[in-house]
């Protein structure tokens, strides 16, 4: 399994030129950074230097180091020795194929051989969203909470890249805290893009992008993870009403219960 402890991100240059306002930031295994700006801002740009373990050789001119070495020819280009992984807000299976004939095929191309893994994926995926999968169902019948909770399971479980990209997936219909805390919890290094606060708030670090380059950083105090914490819940209640309300159920909640729990 490859393992990686730290990346160290180099700073270039926006899209005017301009040296960006960084040296260099390092975010070490079991961190989350987050990358945040207004549409156009370069976050996206920042996320393919990223995964292309950039060596000043990108539009930006950025460098990307892994424990402070520079990539190899493979680590960068060979599929079999990829370092990250990425998980994007608009991916939908094609693949005609169930569930567990895709974790499956996931092991055998990463020559995994453990026990009980489908059983194991499924069940870690069915904590993320509150639309329950199961082994036999095909993958193009999932819906998008479905997709992106699978496919933080099994990034979780069977992927060996040791970095995780996310771009927006704040509207993917999972339990966005527990899927970083599950991927954190697999020692992997995430970084993402997003708008919602409270991903924003639970990274360590938040990078703030601006025509193209990045413009300061912002350390996570305990407020903003205190923060993060509390809209979670309610982004928790939210979720679950949802789920009420689609399955044409009523809701009978008391104006001093939803006070209860929105308001502490």
């Amino acid at each position: 399994m490859f393992k990686v402890n730290s990346i160290r991100i180099v700073g270039g240059y926006d899209k005017n030129g301009k040296k960006e306002n960084l040296d260099e930031l390092v975010i070490k295994r079991g961190e989350i950074l987050g990358i945040v700006g207004p549409t156009g801002s370069g976050k996206s740009t920042l996320l393919d230097d990223i995964e292309q373990i950039a060596q000043n050789d990108t539009f930006s001119g950025r460098k990307v180091l892994l424990d402070d070495k520079v990539p190899t020819f493979n680590e960068r280009f060979n599929p079999r020795k990829r370092m990250i992984a990425q998980l994007s807000q608009k991916m939908n299976f094609l693949a005609d194929m169930t569930v567990r004939e895709f974790i499956l095929l996931h092991c055998k191309s990463r020559r995994l051989r453990r026990k009980n893994v489908v059983e194991e994926v499924v069940k870690l995926a069915n904590t993320l969203t509150g639309e329950p999968l199961t082994p036999e169902q095909n993958l193009t019948i999932l819906s998008g909470g479905q997709s992106r909770a699978l496919m933080v399971a099994d990034i979780s479980v069977i992927s060996d890249s040791p970095v995780v990209l996310i771009d927006e997936i704040e509207n993917a219909g999972i339990k966005k805290k527990e899927a970083m805390d599950t991927l954190l919890g697999h020692g992997k290094i995430v970084i993402i893009v997003t708008h919602d606060p409270v991903l924003a708030l639970m990274a360590r670090k938040r990078i703030i992008m601006k025509s193209g380059g990045i413009q300061r950083i912002i350390d996570s105090t305990d407020k903003d993870r205190r923060i993060s914490e509390r809209l979670s819940e309610i982004d928790n209640m939210m979720s679950e009403m949802r789920e009420h309300i689609r399955n044409g159920d009523e809701l009978n909640m008391s104006d001093e219960e939803l006070s209860e729990k929105t308001i502490k």
